[in-house]
């Protein structure tokens, strides 16, 4: 590891060096002799510290959530790494059969969802329906002899697209037998629709209210996937504790390991994957819609382009997948002193330090404004080699979350050693009982991943604008105004609303309760 390191380090500074050759070529101006980089020593050494102070404040946590991941990189991504491009996907409309109540008119009827991502169904434990919208029973009357909607079908669908379903599905002639009012719903359970496939779909689907579920397009349910979507997790999680009332496991099952390929747990589609390392389409989604077909679930199929997450390194397409990483809270209350004051979060801080910053041109606000208000929790690691290590030793809890080891002494050997040799004194050999000392024979584990560069990024106010020992040259570009405070202005381009302007105002709001900047 650590001579791998040292080979990424080389190859930084060759093109390090490389470009500032170029930019003296272009005429820029700049103190090149002196610049800031992420990679010294000194910088990552405060990295690491402010790292260890959202550990310290309670707001760095390990969790398991549904994430962007690359396959081709093999490892979770954040927003400001993603970038949507066209892409062609697979969708289907998929019949799932009533089982409760199993009398009166619902009986013999399927729940009907659309979805342009097949290989997420093995994943399927609930579907999403909203109680603001007019659902209707609707009948098959006639439909051709060898189409997969068959004349007699009883589907559950929103008024609003119930036309534009049958259309999709070939259906030539329908009648609408019955209003469902939404609120009804939450009574309503279903089969899995891979039921008696791979011996692993047996359980019940129930139906759970969701706020993102709309009647604009598909069916007006919404297949929820916890594994694989922000909302169909929080849907899931928000109704944990009155599944366990009903008896139906809530447990998140992990059905895509890291190479896209299906594990154990999507039952009879084990190896298929859903992209290959290439990042190429994999197998998964064609196994998947024969396995429905074979079914008599599938009602409908075709193909949808539209813009889709894309990496911005690969350039390939990413997948949403339920994997352990580190996170920082974005609405969990900030600790001082062990001390947490209700309301004072991260996305409060966050946006307040908004509000009273100067931005240029003045449209940045209300577009910075409306990330911060709406992202999730900041995805905080990467499965990788080189950059700054999340410098924390941890204890595994029974329920698979982690215990942060808080200990100043250790966390001062860390940024001493990170000081002096730099982050790869952490992959040295006896690193953990260097650094634990006397606490070496207690239970903690060394983590290894790697901080989201966007921290690295983000964090550089830290030690530009601090550290004066160590990054003197740059003293001079910051001027005192009245009350002591430090003026400086973010100069970049609108794209660093959602990269370096926001990685660093999030750092700075969560150390600091207040933004690096007086203008960006």
């Amino acid at each position: 590891m650590v001579a791998f390191r040292r080979e990424c380090r080389a190859y930084a500074t060759h093109w390090i060096n490389v470009q500032r050759e170029e930019f003296k070529r272009l005429g820029i101006i700049g103190d090149w002799d002196h610049p800031y980089q992420t990679m010294s020593y000194p910088a990552e050494a405060q990295i690491a510290r402010e790292l260890m102070k959202f550990a310290a404040n309670g707001t760095l946590y390990r969790g398991s959530k549904p994430v962007m991941w690359s396959v081709v990189e093999k490892t979770a991504l954040a927003e400001a790494e993603v970038e949507y491009e066209d892409y062609t996907s697979d969708m289907v409309w998929v019949k799932f059969p009533v089982t409760s109540p199993a009398h009166g008119a619902l009986a013999n009827a399927s729940v009907v969802i659309w979805t342009t991502t097949p290989w997420t169904l093995p994943g399927n434990r609930a579907i999403s329906f909203s109680p603001k919208i007019a659902y209707g029973l609707y009948k098959v009357t006639d439909a051709p002899a060898d189409n997969w909607a068959k004349t007699g079908d009883l589907l559950i669908l929103a008024d609003a697209l119930a036309a534009e379903v049958f259309k999709q599905a070939r259906v030539t002639s329908y009648e609408k037998v019955r209003d469902i009012p939404g609120d009804t719903l939450d009574a309503v359970e279903c089969a899995h629709p891979l039921k008696g496939f791979g011996g692993g779909y047996e359980f019940i689907v129930p139906l759970l209210a969701g706020e993102h579920v709309t009647d604009d397009t598909g069916t007006g349910f919404v297949h929820t996937a916890p594994s694989h979507g922000r909302e169909d997790f929080d849907v899931w999680t928000a109704n944990t504790r009155e599944l366990d009332a009903r008896g139906i496991p809530t447990a998140i099952p992990y059905t895509v390991d890291e190479n896209g390929a299906y594990t154990a747990q999507a039952p009879g589609f084990t190896g298929k994957r859903v992209l290959n390392d290439k990042g190429e389409k994999g197998d998964a989604n064609e196994a998947v819609i024969k396995a429905l077909i074979e079914a008599g679930k599938l009602l409908a199929r075709g193909r949808l382009k539209h813009q889709y997450p894309h990496s911005w390194r690969s350039k390939k397409p990413v997948i949403f997948r339920n994997t352990p990483q580190w996170f920082i809270a974005m609405d969990k209350p900030i600790a001082e002193n062990g001390h947490a004051k209700k309301g004072d979060t991260l996305r409060a801080r966050a946006l307040h330090a908004i509000s009273v910053t100067q931005w240029v041109p003045p449209a940045g606000e209300n577009r910075i404004n409306g990330m911060i208000a709406n992202r999730p929790d900041w995805v905080i690691s990467r499965q990788r080699a080189w950059g700054v290590p999340i410098a924390v030793f941890v204890r595994e809890n029974a329920d698979g979350s982690a215990e942060i080891l808080q200990d100043e002494v250790v966390n001062q050997r860390i940024a001493e050693a990170f000081m002096e040799e730099g982050a790869d004194a952490w992959y040295m050999d006896g690193a953990r009982e260097r650094f634990l000392g006397s606490r070496a024979s207690e239970n903690w584990k060394k983590v290894d991943d790697i901080c989201d560069v966007w921290f690295d990024s983000g964090s550089t106010h830290a030690f530009v604008l601090e550290d004066r020992q160590n990054f003197p040259q740059l003293g001079n570009i910051v001027r005192k105004i009245d009350g002591g405070d430090d003026t400086v202005m973010y100069l970049e381009g609108s794209d660093q609303h959602r990269g370096w302007f926001h990685s660093s105002l999030l750092e700075s709001a969560g150390t600091r309760g207040r933004a690096p900047t007086t203008s960006c």
